[in-house]
């Protein structure tokens, strides 16, 4: 398959294109960008700074991929910024490379979906099939896990951690953790206000973990018991018995990301992260968590 880059775009010599791959209009591609297969800029895109990027990714107009970090101590290292396959990034989305901290490094995983207008800051750590809709905003060093949704003009807060299937309504605020399959409602004082039962079910998980994982709820924010006293009480269960006396993989993940904060406090990777040493000049050219293409060669653009 052949690449198409259109007359009116700037794309350095040094940039690294691969097959398939179709370049717009009005487009500024930089001299260490490594682009994957299959991927499409409509126009008007800029590819910038030390970027690597997956297969069949798709940015539309006005998105600014691989910017320096909006971070005052940012003082012009070689920082990165690695994503994975089949994402796709609306009008004016912004995501920055890392700034020298942590590894140097913001990470993206697979298919998710960056609508208009949102905002990934630097080091942040994006999994897969996240939704950031319009208007949504990371600071630096966010983690959001698989599957979690982040509505409208929400924010998340810096070191902050939002789980797995975790659910933020529209113009809400993570200032700590979102846990696993819950749902944040609230701006100044933001509430788990109830479980993704929604999701979960999309995600195909059993009605019979869904029903422990809102027991888990009541048990947790409702009557405000202890992680591990909730874990207890939901092992001696009968529906805990009937699947084996184990509790379900979910309940799990839940269970150790609470216990986690209230180890560390409201926010489970806040503090340990924010004094780790400035990244090394190795740690400026990663490789995603998850095997994609993105780490493997790429074609020099003609």
């Amino acid at each position: 398959m052949s690449i198409f880059v259109h007359p009116l775009s700037d794309v350095h010599p040094r940039a690294e294109i691969d097959e398939g791959c179709h370049i717009g209009p009005f487009c500024v591609v930089g001299p260490q960008v490594r682009l994957g297969a299959n991927c499409h800029l409509d126009s008007h895109v800029v590819l910038a700074g030390n970027l690597t990027i997956g297969r069949d990714n798709r940015f539309s107009p006005g998105a600014v991929i691989g910017g320096e970090p909006q971070d005052l101590s940012y003082k012009g290292a070689d920082t990165s910024l690695v994503i994975g396959d089949g994402n796709q990034f609306r009008e004016g989305v912004s995501i920055h490379r890392g700034a020298e901290k942590e590894d140097g490094v913001t990470r993206i995983g697979n298919k998710n979906l960056f609508m208009a207008t949102s905002h990934v800051g630097h080091n942040c750590r994006v999994g897969n099939e996240v939704v950031m809709a319009n208007g949504s905003m990371l600071a630096g060093h966010v983690h959001v896990h698989d599957f979690a949704t982040i509505s409208g003009n929400c924010m998340a807060h810096h070191f902050a951690t939002v789980g797995t299937l975790a659910f933020m309504s529209g113009g809400s605020l993570a200032r700590t953790d979102i846990p696993p399959y819950m749902i944040a409602v609230g701006w100044d004082s933001p509430r788990l206000a109830m479980v993704n039962e929604v999701g979960m079910r999309r995600r195909g998980i059993p009605d019979a973990t869904i029903k422990l994982v809102k027991r888990a709820h009541r048990l947790l924010y409702r009557e405000l018991r202890r992680s591990n006293e909730a874990r207890d009480l939901l092992l001696a269960d009968p529906q805990v018995a009937a699947l084996g006396g184990t509790l379900p993989a979910e309940l799990v993940t839940l269970f150790e990301f609470v216990s986690t904060m209230e180890q560390n406090g409201k926010s489970r990777q806040g503090e340990a992260r924010r004094h780790q040493s400035p990244a090394t000049p190795a740690s400026t050219t990663p490789t995603p968590s998850t095997p994609t293409q993105a780490e493997q060669p790429l074609r020099r653009a003609a």
